[in-house]
Parts: structure tokens; sequence; C-alpha cells
């Protein structure tokens, strides 16, 4: 990774698994969005800008990034080819944040506010998006750094951190099985009475 003197935080892998996009914290441009290439481990910028750009995520097909930016004085979503060349997109106009593709490459779901909004999408024959709409309202927990939720792999239900109400225990444990059927194999022997 880069040497930041403040911090990397790696978001996104390309879907080949090849390129890994991540947002560094530099004191004089803010949060900047650069590319690191795994075969070799080299380094590239993205958006290197004096705005913060942060939370990127590649789409499905690897060709588009989506991200948020604070350039017009607030978070909005917006959109660029990758690895380029073309203009940006600006996708959100009353606020965006963590942007998460849709599976299917069709949608993408941003926050704004207590609103989870998606816009449909369309890169073929060329770029052009569809009116932001209201999916759900909630008070679910933002996230300063990455999404603090995601979506199935079908597009059609969504896993989100909410918080929890006066009166109400603060956390829920979750555990995390590794190695899940390893176990169950272990437990409940295949083939045997």
């Amino acid at each position: 990774m880069a040497t930041s003197e403040v911090g990397d935080f790696p978001l996104s892998f390309s879907p080949d698994g090849q390129l890994l996009v991540f947002v560094e914290l530099n004191p004089n441009t803010q949060r900047d969005i650069w590319v690191l290439r795994l075969s070799d481990r080299k380094l590239q910028p993205f958006l290197r800008t004096r705005f913060n750009e942060t939370v990127p995520r590649f789409s499905p097909d690897g060709h588009w990034l989506a991200y948020m930016s604070d350039e017009s004085g607030h978070y909005e979503i917006y959109i660029q080819p990758f690895p380029g060349p073309g203009g940006k997109y600006q996708i959100s106009s009353e606020g965006g944040a963590e942007p998460v593709w849709n599976p299917n490459g069709r949608e993408l779901f941003y926050r704004s506010g207590y609103k989870m909004m998606a816009v449909d999408v369309m890169t073929q024959p060329s770029f052009s998006t569809g009116k932001p709409r209201v999916l759900f309202e909630g008070l679910y927990l933002p996230s300063g750094v990455t999404p603090s939720y995601d979506v199935s792999p079908d597009g059609q239900r969504f896993l989100m951190l909410k918080a929890a109400q006066q009166g109400q225990p603060a956390a829920v444990q979750i555990n995390v099985v590794l190695n899940w059927f390893e176990e169950l194999k272990q437990k409940v022997p295949v083939g045997k009475k």
C-alpha cells in the first residue's frame, strides 16, 4: 500500500481480483482514491484533488468506479469510467453516501440521509442513468469510510446496521464461524447412522 502518514483504507477489489482501490488520507489533499495492482504492487492515483473522494466501489464488470466526493460542498455520488478516459457523472443531487452496486451492474444503491436510494445505470451503448428513487427509509448507522450495509447477490435484500434505541441492549452478539462445513462434517458425519 501507499506510504501515507495518516492512513490507508482498502475498499474494493476489481472483479478479476487483480486490482484494489483504496482511500489514502493525506494532510495536503484530504481523502484520495488510489489503485494498487496486486501482481507487481504498482500504485497509481485515480483521484487526487483538494476535495475528499472516498468509498470507491468497482462495478461488477470492472469498467466503472462509483465513489462519493464533497467537491460540490457536500457529499454526492459520482461514477467514472475505469481506468478512463472519460469524465465523471454526478448521480445524486440531494446528498449521497456509501455507494454499492447491485450485483447485476445495472443499478447503484446509495444513502441520502435516512433514505436508501437506487438509480438505474446503463453503460451501453452510452452512459445514462435513471432518476434516483427512494427504496426505503430508516435510522441506520452511517459509516465514515466504508459502506455500513451490503446487498444480497440477487440485489433484492439489504443487510444494514441499525442504531439501538434507548432502553434496548446496545449490541447483539454475532458469531463468525470459519470452516463451517468442516465443523459440520465433524459433528454430523456423512453416511453414518
